[in-house]
């Protein structure tokens, strides 16, 4: 019967249309410049708030309010001056010039500070220029006059209502200077209060700024990135799930569109060889199905040829016999031996039915697949030929012989048929020596070829020093109905060896001859091991 091959339809797609806009990359760079800009804008405006507060605070602290700290200390040298300076005038006492002398000390040393401090400053400098003019005015109307004079009593009462014109003259100065100072050291003190609050204003509105950038970038991250790889995750399980019908809906950035593209194409593609496998799997469901049908056909032509075929067969050959029997006396010679050819005809042909009905069966019929020792099947094979090889005088030796798994009966047919043949194409005047030898096992997790999972397997060779087969029938013997001789030389019907083919592959393994071999014939074949030999190699591999 002839079988269909399937054959598969291409599953073409459509050219992927590369989606536009912006990738992530793209998204994630341009977030990132303009973060970074405003982050930079962020930085600068609050280092020039933070050194704004410098100033102010530098103003406050390192001018007016040690400017204010002099002008008192001035003032109370001062003092100290015009007490130091009326007391001598009263009581004529000099101890009471060391106040005074004190003050010029403490008063020069407040100048100059004051003077340091107001650099820069016009009304503190004039403030300072009109205090120094009037401390100077006092001690040259009174107090050096007073200090400096023999009789400091009389010398006092004389200038006693200048001095005190000049003094409360200087006080004032001194006062005006204060109230210069303590209201530039009051604006500075507003000032710093501003400073600060515009600070705490600046660095708030940053922490804001940036708190709602990490939420802007959270959220872009997630709508643009999570929720899309979120759906393609979905989808992806939705198909992995073996729902192939599910389309990918693209969402998000070009790239991970294109990713959702590539995904849904692949999916199609899968779909259709899919299909395509359901198909193929039907179409070989109906072949299998006809292959069964083939096969019960084949098992009831068997029925047939074995028993409605043969009959008729047996009948003409008997009837042909009886006929010879009984009119021997009225039939010539070629009568006779077309009688002869009938008979032979009719055994052959009944022989060929049983070779094919043989071959037929192999693998399918009475398979009884177990571990098989050959040395109990080589025994059984040469009682069944022992009349063969006692009359070929033909001597048979073999190794030691494993245990195999396989279909014992099978097994002894392969090794009657090979010893057979052994007998039969013996050298005519050459005693028949047959060896069976037996090697391995070979093979194993990575196969006697090198391919990964083949069985580990015992090596046979049948060796015998017959006629030999030339290195140009090494395959044609192997086909079934095939001679090399005639039949009137070696009897047969050229099945033998297609059947031993067989028998062999259908245990997994193969056969072949020995082109090398000389003299005679080599056969070559291989047999899986027993199943617990097999796993004893297995784990020592």
């Amino acid at each position: 019967m002839q079988i269909d091959t399937v054959q598969q339809d291409p599953v073409t797609l459509p050219p992927r249309s590369v989606p536009g806009g912006w990738t992530t990359r793209g998204w994630l760079g341009a977030g990132s410049a303009a973060v970074l800009v405003l982050l930079l804008a962020l930085t600068g405006c609050g280092v020039w708030v933070l050194a704004h507060a410098t100033d102010v605070n530098e103003r406050l602290t390192g001018r007016w309010s040690p400017a204010l700290i002099a002008s008192v200390r001035m003032e109370s040298a001062l003092i100290n001056q015009e007490t130091g300076i009326r007391g001598y005038g009263m009581t004529g006492k000099r101890e009471f010039l060391e106040p005074y002398r004190d003050g010029v000390t403490q008063e020069r040393a407040a100048a100059g500070e004051l003077a340091r401090l107001a650099e820069g400053d016009e009304r503190a400098t004039a403030d300072l220029a009109r205090v120094r003019e009037h401390s100077e005015r006092w001690q040259v109307t009174t107090a050096r006059p007073v200090s400096e004079s023999a009789d400091p009593v009389v010398s006092a009462q004389q200038h006693t209502e200048s001095g005190k014109a000049t003094f409360d003259a200087l006080r004032a100065a001194l006062a005006g200077q204060q109230t210069h100072i303590e209201a530039e050291r009051d604006r500075s003190l507003r000032d710093l209060e501003a400073a600060r609050t515009l600070r705490n204003t600046v660095f708030t509105a940053i922490a804001c700024v940036v708190i709602a950038l990490i939420a802007l970038a959270f959220a872009g991250l997630r709508r643009g990135v999570q929720i899309p790889l979120d759906r393609l995750r979905t989808d992806v399980q939705e198909i992995a799930d073996g729902r192939f019908e599910h389309a990918i809906a693209p969402s998000g950035p070009a790239d991970l569109r294109a990713l959702a593209a590539d995904v849904d194409g692949m999916r199609r593609r899968l779909a259709g060889e899919l299909e395509f496998s359901d198909r193929a799997r039907a179409q070989l469901a109906e072949q299998a199905a006809e292959l069964r049908r083939s096969n019960e056909e084949l098992e009831q032509f068997a029925y047939v040829a074995s028993h409605d075929l043969q009959e008729p067969l047996r009948k003409v050959a008997s009837f042909c016999q009886l006929l010879e029997r009984r009119y021997a006396d009225q039939l010539d010679d070629r009568a006779k031996q077309y009688i002869d050819f009938a008979v032979d005809g009719a055994n052959r042909m009944q022989t060929l039915i049983g070779d094919l009905l043989a071959f037929s069966r192999v693998g399918r019929l009475h398979a009884e697949d177990a571990d098989v020792s050959l040395e109990t099947v080589l025994r059984r094979t040469t009682n069944s030929l022992a009349m063969a090889i006692e009359e070929s005088g033909a001597v048979l030796t073999h190794d030691p012989l494993p245990t195999v798994h396989g279909d014992p009966a099978q097994l002894g047919v392969l090794l009657q048929n090979l010893i057979s043949n052994a007998i039969k194409f013996r050298a005519p005047g050459t005693v028949p020596r047959i060896h069976l030898g037996a090697a391995g096992p070979v093979g194993g997790a990575d196969g006697a070829d090198g391919a990964e999972g083949v069985r580990p397997r015992w090596q046979f060779a049948v060796s015998d020093n017959g006629i030999g087969i030339g290195p140009e029938y090494a395959e044609r013997i192997f086909v079934i109905f095939q001679r090399l001789h005639t039949r009137d030389t070696y009897p047969g019907n050229g099945i033998g060896l297609a059947l031993c083919k067989k028998i062999v592959e259908y245990h997994g393994g193969s056969i072949a001859v020995d082109t090398d071999h000389t003299p005679g014939t080599r056969f070559v074949f291989t047999l899986p091991l027993a199943h617990a030999d097999a796993s004893t190699a297995g784990s020592e591999v």
